[in-house]
């Protein structure tokens, strides 16, 4: 059995707005589940997933935060020592496209990186299968040009309800990180709280 301290562990944080499909991506990556119900997500919580990077062991640690305006204010004891921080749209949503500054902004006030310049950044346009398409609002290559003005930030488009690249862009997300910096080994702590214990609200019907 591979000991614990040759792992490398990798906190990763998504913001994004509301509704986006945060906890959806999330969960159809580690459990490959979707949920049609949408529940907003209370404060924080997050998920682990191990995977084999280059023979190393990685465990990515996940962190899902709310995107309602209330909750911004627990941002920073979460933001804190995050590894790499995804951004998340709605492709089919133009106002969750132009808070992306906001959210770009946040994050580097209140994660403080020691290189602001150079901490990575992922950007996922979610929710490629609403109507075929054919409500989408923001093109990819308007997307793409916002990457490159923020540094040529990877971008990935993907289907949570559809398990559309999924996969890939969580890939995709780890070796960003992994390559962005070489990390201490360190003890990973059993996680045994259920992702959707700290669910709440009232749910109503969504095609994340």
């Amino acid at each position: 059995m591979e000991s614990l301290k040759n792992r490398t562990l990798l906190k990763v944080i998504f913001l994004g707005d509301s509704g986006v499909g945060k906890t959806s991506l999330m969960n159809q990556y580690v459990y490959k589940k979707f949920n049609r119900q949408y529940k907003a997500t209370i404060g924080a919580d997050f998920v682990t997933k191990e995977l084999h990077i280059e023979d190393k062991s990685v465990t990515l640690q996940i962190w899902d935060t709310a995107g309602q305006e209330r909750f911004h204010s627990l941002g920073a004891a979460f933001y804190r020592g995050a590894d790499c921080c995804v951004l998340v749209y709605d492709v089919n949503d133009l106002k969750s496209f132009e808070t992306l500054n906001t959210w770009h902004s946040e994050f580097l006030k209140q994660a403080n990186p020691m290189e602001p310049e150079t901490f990575p950044f992922v950007l996922i346009g979610n929710k490629t299968d609403v109507d075929g398409g054919n409500n989408r609002v923001v093109a990819d290559k308007r997307a793409i040009e916002w990457c490159g003005a923020k540094g040529n930030i990877p971008y990935y488009e993907t289907s949570a309800k559809e398990d559309v690249n999924v996969d890939e862009a969580f890939w995709g997300v780890a070796q960003k990180t992994l390559s962005s910096e070489l990390k201490q080994n360190i003890y990973i702590p059993v996680i045994s709280e259920s992702f959707a214990d700290i669910h709440e609200g009232q749910s109503r019907r969504c095609s994340c």
